[in-house]
This record gives structure tokens, sequence and C-alpha cells, in this order.
């Protein structure tokens, strides 16, 4: 809650209700937040089977304070870290993904989409999270936020804008360079990101897959581009066994130095934040908001930037090129700005992977080539921030260590580089969490959408 809204001290009194039950389970919190985590009386269940018990009748007040019958910082962090049992694979899973990898080499891409779509055919039952974009967590805190100004009787609460200098949301474009076609592409793509005025993250594989040179590096940063670390190798197995992850790591954290990264992401979203205290970077990209089409289901339910220890997480928030293309086979933009329009509604994180080596052929570069074109005609008519991942990185690490003070009566954003950052106010509008930057108190607010 308070990393979300940067708000002064003492504006959410938060207790529990009762003891916590033992053994975590899924509830909900409200319509539109499915939980999981430890409640009061066991107000939940072991596995996700529906209809789930929904905890909001149950929250009380006591004065100013608001009583809970669940931890809501934990259920936050059993999200965020995918805690809950349908994330993790399962040892069936695990089998048939060694086997996969081993006999990848010998396959060709026909037959790999039709092992993946094999294998993602379920996908449309699966409600949790929840397609296409999965904001719980933002709903949860919207949740509370409103419940506070009740509990405190306040019109308003003060806290830091989400993004610098009052932006709406914040884009941010990634491509992940898996193979040679793709290394070969690069100087073509740099070409046509520059034609709708927009920078790229460029993650490289540093073993094995095509030729990494410095002057390859270098020609990207030299077009303002950033270069991030993307796994080892790319052989699906990074997080397999631990000792041999440490080995790994070890390894990619030396490229990272080499290259000069701040960032990593994994091969395939695959991923364990548990793990990640053994990795030298300042951001990771590998947790996606929903992974329904992915070999690793879950996800991490938000759509805003997070820390999982000292590493600040930023989610993938929508579908990943491959996935729309030879999974769903859809050849248009329709998904993603579906996606794109439901993270502006909680003023988050747009970001998208495109892989270049999935864009040679020419429908699917159109395809690509509409998105940034839809993508630079909504920032010019919206005030949307569009960030290299690092750059991000250095706002959200920043505005965490903002806060809001008074000062003979006003309220003010202190903080180092608070010249960016903008005083935003939360008050409930007719039952719904209205957010809206202070200098845009006379235009149109800024809906969150929770009643």
């Amino acid at each position: 809650m308070q990393n979300r809204y940067r708000c002064p001290e003492g504006f959410l009194d938060l207790r529990l209700s009762d003891e916590l039950s033992r053994v975590p389970g899924y509830f909900r919190f409200g319509p539109d937040a499915t939980c999981y985590g430890r409640t009061v009386e066991e107000a939940h269940r072991e596995k996700l089977s529906w209809p789930l018990c929904d905890t909001l009748p149950a929250v009380s007040f006591d004065g100013t304070q608001l009583v809970l019958p669940f931890d809501p910082d934990e259920v936050i962090d059993n999200l965020r870290l995918e805690r809950y049992p349908d994330s993790q694979l399962g040892m069936w899973t695990k089998t048939l993904k060694a086997v996969y990898y081993w006999l990848r080499p010998l396959t060709n891409r026909p037959l790999r989409k039709t092992i993946q779509k094999l294998r993602a055919s379920n996908w449309q039952k699966r409600q949790f999270p929840q397609w296409p974009v999965d904001t719980t967590i933002e709903n949860i805190c919207e949740s509370l936020l409103l419940l506070g100004l009740r509990a405190k009787n306040l019109d308003r609460i003060p806290f830091v804008w989400f993004w610098p200098d009052g932006a709406r949301a914040c884009v941010s474009m990634t491509h992940d360079v898996e193979g040679i076609a793709g290394h070969d592409f690069c100087a073509q793509l740099l070409d046509i990101d520059d034609s709708f005025g927009i920078k790229a993250s460029y993650q490289i594989v540093p073993e094995g897959k095509y030729p990494v040179t410095q002057e390859f590096l270098g020609r990207l940063r030299d077009r303002g581009c950033e270069v991030c670390v993307q796994d080892l190798n790319h052989d699906g197995r990074l997080f397999d066994e631990r000792e041999e992850f440490r080995r790994r790591a070890s390894l990619i954290n030396r490229y990272g130095r080499e290259f000069g990264a701040k960032g990593f992401r994994s091969a395939v979203l695959y991923r364990k934040p548990e793990w990640y205290e053994d990795l030298d970077f300042s951001y990771d990209m590998s947790m996606p908001t929903v992974a329904s089409l992915d070999p690793q289901r879950g996800g991490c339910c938000t759509v805003t930037p997070y820390f999982i220890g000292d590493v600040l997480e930023l989610p993938l928030t929508t579908i990943q090129d491959y996935s729309l293309f030879h999974v769903l086979d859809e050849y248009s933009i329709d998904l993603w700005k579906l996606q794109f329009e439901m993270i502006l509604a909680k003023n988050g994180l747009a970001s998208f992977i495109v892989h270049p080596d999935y864009i040679v052929e020419p429908e699917s570069r159109m395809v690509y080539q509409n998105l940034l074109a839809m993508l630079s005609e909504s920032g010019s008519k919206q005030d949307i921030w569009f960030a290299l991942p690092g750059e991000i990185d250095s706002w959200w690490r920043a505005r965490s260590r903002m806060t809001v003070i008074n000062e003979n009566g006003s309220w003010r954003v202190v903080g180092e580089g608070a010249e960016r950052a903008v005083l935003a106010f939360a008050k409930a509008v007719e039952g719904r969490l209205v957010c809206e930057p202070a200098d845009r108190t006379q235009s149109e607010p800024l809906l969150c959408g929770t009643e």
C-alpha cells in the first residue's frame, strides 16, 4: 500500500479482527479481487473453486481504525511473488518441459507452434489470474483507500502521483533477440521504431545464439536504446536446479557487467523470484501480469512496478507477439489495444515484448507498425510517458524514497527527485475512487474504477 501511493503516515490505520488461519487459501475481497492468503475464521478455500467467500462484508470500523479479516501486505506479497499453487510447475509439467527442450533442436517452428497450442489449449477456462489484464493488487489497494477515507471521515488523501511530470501512464517497448534472424533484423527494427519516435530496450542472449560484439551493442546504444541481458543461453533450464542456477547467475552477472546492463529477463519468462537475490541487476522484467498463454502459468496480478528485495520488478503487462501471432493466430492489434486501455484505466505500466525474430515477415511487421502508430497517437493525446526500462527503474526508486508532508497548511512532495514528482489526491466520488494530480483538479478526473 505505502509503496503504491507514498501517502503520509497515519492516513491508513489497519489491524486484524482476530488471529489468522494457519493454512492459506483463496478468497475474494469485493467483486474484482481474487486473493490468496490466510484469513480470520478460515474464510477461504485451499483450492481455487467457485464461488469464493467474499471478505469485504467482514470489514469493520473501530473508531478511525480499519479492522480487516486478512493481512493485505501478506496477500499482496503472495500475488506479486506468485506464492499461490496455480503458479507453480507441477512434476508432470516439469517432465514434459524437460523432454520438450531436449527435443527442441530437432524440431521446426510449425511443430513447436503445434506443441505450444496444445499446451495452451485450456487457457480460456482459467479464471485467475484474470485475462487479459489482472489488476487484483490495484483493486485491493483502491478498496482499502476507499475504506480508509470512510474510517477517518476524510474528503481526500494526498499521495505522490505514479509517474513523473503528471503523466497518466507509462509505456515501455522491449525487444527480446532470440536467434540469428532477430539479430540480423535489429538494424531495420531500429529504423521502424525511430519512425514513430519510440526507443526500446534490447534483451540479448549472451551465449550460443548469435555473435554478441561490442560493435553490435554499441550500435543499439548509439541509437538511444538500452541493452539488457536475456537469460544465459535460452535453453529453458535456468530455474531447474538451485545450484545450477547459482552457477549460471554468476556468468549472467559477468555478462551484465560486460554489457553495462542494469536489467535482466529470463528466457520464456520462466521465473522463481525467491532466487533473484543471486542476480546482480537493478531491475527484472520476467514476471507477467497474467500468464494464461505462457508455459509457466500464474501472474503477479499487477500493472505497477514493485520491489523483490533490492530488485525492481517491471511486470510484463501485455501479450507477447509470439503468443498473439502463433498461439492465438491473431494478426491485429485489437487485443493489444484492449490491454492498453485497461492498463491506462489503472494509471499503470504498459510494457510490451516484440521479438525481432517474429516480425521479419511482412504481415507480422505490419501489425507491429500498427501497434506503434496506436501508441504514438495515444501518447500525443493522453500525456503518456514513453520510457526505457532503466528510466522507469530510476524513477520508481526515487519515488519510493519520496513522501508527502504538510507545510503551513499545504501538502507538498519532498525527497530527492521531487522536482519531477506531482502531488495527487485520492477521493471518493459516488462510491468510486478518483485519483487525480493536484494541477488537474479543474479537468476531467482519472477514475481508478473501484466502487
